[in-house]
């Protein structure tokens, strides 16, 4: 007995001895062989492991003015980054039941379920029942990769205790949730995080789910995109029953856990998932594409801008001469603005925004749509499309440069260019405030009453013409730019272009000129190479409404990431263009545009009054059409024009195509002024600057009015800066007797008849000479409207010679209420024409009026009832014939009678 206990006990001692060798045997190859699988893997501080577990893309949020949300900068992945705290407990609950029961009991790992999942690897079992912990699928999803092998398991076992090491269950888990993807929304869009989840498959945040709905969500990342509700358009799938069933899973594992009553369990059973689904929506860049586009633009520049300065580089250098660094900082802010989740803020107004587009879609007289021919990108073959006008504008708060609202165009589907921002176009008249006017005046070369001879001209080859045709003669500055005369505007800029005037629009922010545009003088109608935008053209006219100053227009508010921190802001930036004078003369010449001027339509179209100044223009061929106008708050402007250039319709339902510009103008501005009338519409006019002073000028050279001057009703007034006041005196007149013939002066001869003899204000030879016109005749249809002209003739060597005969008789006298009238005789030499009367019933006829030879023979006679003739004189004092004789009756009407004695008055 005890031989057989001795042998079993030794027997066991062996077996044991055997089993221990064995088992660490075993277990030092299984240790040697976990350490060769992890031997390359660096040893991560916490640090290093706290950046690479909450190293995840976050999707950039957009919004509107006063933080009015706007949408998603466009991803590949919508993300949204969200704090444990503002996840549902039952969210919570839900994961951690479904996915890993025991995660807040193990430090990383659960030892028997990696055993289990082994010895399922080497038994090639048919039921894997995986051993992976919450914390591992972390690892594996931001350190790790998804490769099925030893190595990498091992890897992810030594980093899961690691991790647990550092970082609270709470910390594990909500890095989990927002890293997870939960397939797509109802945008068809795919998703990663519970919040983004939460928002786009029930439409509410994460905090505010419900049991069944934080069940469906933590069911979602065994399989995202089998069990998504969505397909990749949005639509609702058919069969949702595979999601309802993974749905009633995880609700059994929740109650099995004890994280739900029977009670909730049953209840939750019974959800109806498709009701509760979020409606199918729009992603944003199909809401608003021309703001999310322009936006991506615009922050992806201040990113590089940044990224590049940090680097010691500035990138408007690289962008001229390193074309592949450039590139490469301009790739790396599109991924940084992609996937590092920042808050954009921009300057747009929402419901400003709004309103404008509906009345963009809504405008009835853009002009009938023209066909053109295109290569289709798909099929390379040439087709013909119809392609419609088309529109940009961009409204802009003067003080600050915030760009308010703009119209990128009439359909982003069909054409994807931002007509508002990106189309260059040729801007015409407008150009001539900016280039030609204001610079001449801030060099002293022009003022608004400066007389320019608005005649045919030319430069070299260049020969301007002025809109429809013909000449206005001589014209002061503001007249010209009231009614768009072009010949005065080159000329203008023909004096200023050795100074460089296209450096004043570098200064107001054009940012398209080409070489050839800076010794072009047809740049003072707005041909330009390439063109600008509606934006920069805008933002240029701001500056005299901001007296003289240029402030950049901006749409990016400021930047800032998710938690707050703000890295960047946009900073106004002033450059003085304009003295506050020639500022304020522009602005005062731009009023007449629209008061009275080729945007006076204007008026009639607005549903408010304010102190507007601005300019019409129109591109060559009538390829363009524009209209830019600015009050003490904001600056707005618009263009209509094809994509492909062509000539607008002259006329479209009854209105022009400048009109139709204009009244699409103001209707954007009654749109914007029903959203937010004190930004449209302040209560404040431009104010007149200290050096403002009002001159009279002679409106036949611009100079100081003469007495001369004063005489012949020359005299006009204006308003001048007053460092550049005319500064000498009127000599364009002389002071003469002469006789007239056809509004032509001659030298009294001696034997003329005193009567027609006149004296007054003689126009110097000379200042026809140096307008290149030949005789006031002439001059008398080119001076400024308005003036009086009655005396104004011309001085000279002119002689009018006897042609030896007597005047034959006076042609076509006729009575006309009370104006009797008459034709000019047939010879050259008469001089004048004297009027007899006679009272009704009486034979006595009396030389009434004494008529010199000017184009307009007519004379005012009484009302009582009399007879008369007239009597053309010539230089030799020789009289004619009377003419037929008209009288007037009791009833008014004139009667011819019979032909009068010849008195002695009548050949006087």
């Amino acid at each position: 007995m005890v031989i057989a206990y001795n042998v079993t006990w030794n027997l066991f001692l062996l077996l044991l001895v055997i089993g221990l060798i064995g088992f660490s045997f075993i277990g030092g190859l299984g240790a040697g062989y976990f350490a060769s699988l992890v031997k390359d893997e660096p040893i991560r501080s916490e640090k290093e492991l706290e950046k690479d577990i909450y190293d995840y893309s976050e999707t950039t949020k957009v919004y509107f003015a006063d933080n009015v949300y706007l949408g998603k900068i466009r991803t590949d992945l919508e993300r949204e980054k969200i704090k444990i705290d503002q996840i549902s407990e039952h969210l919570k609950h839900a994961i951690v039941a479904v996915e890993d029961e025991y995660f807040y009991e193990h430090k990383g790992i659960v030892p028997k379920a990696i055993m289990r999942a082994i010895f399922q690897e080497f038994s090639n079992s048919s039921v894997r029942t995986g051993g992976s912990t919450l914390t591992q699928q972390l690892i594996k999803n931001q350190i790790l990769t998804n490769e099925v092998s030893f190595e990498r398991k091992a890897k992810e076992i030594l980093l899961a205790l690691r991790l647990e090491k550092y970082f609270t269950k709470d910390q594990i888990l909500e890095a989990y949730l927002n890293v997870s993807s939960f397939g797509r929304n109802s945008s068809g869009r795919n998703i990663a995080g519970v919040q983004a989840a939460a928002q786009g498959i029930f439409g509410i945040d994460a905090k505010d789910l419900s049991i069944p709905q934080a069940a469906f969500i933590a069911g979602l990342p065994q399989n995202p995109f089998a069990y998504t509700p969505f397909t990749k358009d949005g639509e609702v799938k058919e069969d949702l029953q595979p999601s309802i069933n993974r749905m009633k899973t995880v609700l059994r594992k929740m109650f099995a856990e004890g994280y739900i009553t029977k009670k909730e369990y049953e209840e939750a059973l019974k959800f109806d998932l498709k009701a509760h689904l979020a409606k199918k929506k729009k992603p944003d860049i199909e809401q608003y594409p021309w703001i999310i586009y322009e936006v991506e633009k615009r922050v992806k520049d201040i990113l590089a801008e940044q990224l590049a300065k940090k680097d010691g580089h500035k990138l408007e250098d690289l962008r001229k001469n390193n074309k592949e660094l450039f590139n490469r900082y301009m790739a790396l802010a599109d991924q940084d603005m992609r996937q590092n989740g920042y808050n954009i803020h921009t300057t747009i107004n929402k419901k400003i925004y709004d309103k404008m587009q509906e009345v963009v879609k809504n405008y009835e007289y853009y002009g009938s749509p023209k066909l053109e021919k295109k290569k289709d990108p798909e099929t390379g073959k040439t087709v013909t499309i119809e392609e419609p006008v088309e529109v940009g504008a961009v409204l802009i708060e003067n003080k600050t440069g915030k760009i308010i609202s703009f119209v990128g165009g009439r359909d982003h589907n069909r054409e994807q260019t931002n007509h508002a921002t990106r189309a260059l176009r040729p801007n015409g008249s407008t150009m001539k405030p900016l280039a030609v006017y204001a610079p001449a005046m801030e060099m002293g070369i022009v003022q608004p009453g400066t007389v320019v001879a608005d005649l045919p001209f030319s430069i070299g080859k260049y020969q301007p013409k002025n809109y429809g045709g013909g000449y206005h003669g001589l014209t002061s500055i503001r007249t010209a730019l009231k009614h768009s005369y072009n010949i005065p505007a080159v000329k203008t800029y023909a004096k200023i272009i050795s100074q460089n005037p296209v450096s004043y629009l570098e200064k107001m922010g054009f940012s398209s000129l080409a070489q050839e545009d800076y010794s072009s003088f047809s740049l003072a109608l707005g041909a330009m190479t390439y063109g600008v935008t509606v934006e920069e053209n805008v933002n240029a006219f701001a500056t005299f409404a901001n007296n003289g100053e240029f402030v950049d227009a901006y749409m990016i508010e400021k930047i800032e990431t998710q938690d707050g921190k703000v890295i960047y802001q946009h900073n106004r930036k002033k450059e003085k263009v304009f003295s506050p004078q020639t500022a304020y003369l522009m602005i005062d010449m731009m009023r007449d545009v629209i008061q009275s001027g080729t945007a006076s339509s204007l008026k009639r179209y607005l549903s408010f009054q304010s102190d507007w100044a601005g300019k019409t223009g129109t591109g060559q061929d009538y390829r363009d059409a524009w209209f830019v106008a600015v009050n003490p708050n904001v600056s707005f402007g618009t263009w209509i024009g094809y994509d492909t250039p062509k000539r607008l319709e002259t006329t479209y339902k009854g209105l022009t195509y400048s009109n139709r510009n204009i009244l699409l103008w103001a209707k954007l501005m009654n749109a914007a002024y029903s959203i937010k009338p004190d930004l449209i519409d302040p209560n404040t006019s431009f104010k007149m600057p200290k050096g403002i002073v009002s001159r009279s000028y002679c409106a036949i050279s611009g100079d100081l009015p003469s007495e001369l001057c004063k005489k012949a009703g020359l005299v006009q007034t204006d308003l001048y800066n007053a460092k550049f006041l005319p500064n000498k005196v009127d000599k364009s007149l002389a002071y003469g007797k002469f006789v007239l013939v056809d509004n032509v002066a001659y030298q009294v001869p001696a034997n003329a008849p005193a009567e027609f003899v006149q004296e007054g204000p003689l126009l110097k030879k000379e200042v026809l000479n140096n307008l290149g016109i030949s005789d006031v005749s002439q001059l008398t249809k080119l001076l400024p409207s308005g003036v009086k002209l009655e005396a104004l003739t011309l001085t000279g060597n002119r002689v009018l010679k006897d042609n030896g005969k007597a005047p034959s008789k006076v042609p076509a006298v006729k009575l006309s209420g009370t104006t009797l009238s008459w034709s000019k005789s047939g010879e050259y030499d008469v001089i004048g024409y004297r009027v007899y009367a006679a009272p009704s019933n009486s034979n006595s006829f009396k030389k009434i009026a004494s008529i010199p030879a000017k184009n307009n023979l007519s004379i005012s006679v009484g009302k009582s009832p009399a007879s008369y003739y007239v009597v053309a004189v010539d230089v030799a004092g020789k009289a004619s014939p009377p003419s037929a004789i008209v009288k007037t009756v009791q009833s008014g009407k004139a009667e011819p009678q019979q032909k009068p004695k010849q008195t002695a008055n009548a050949r006087q």
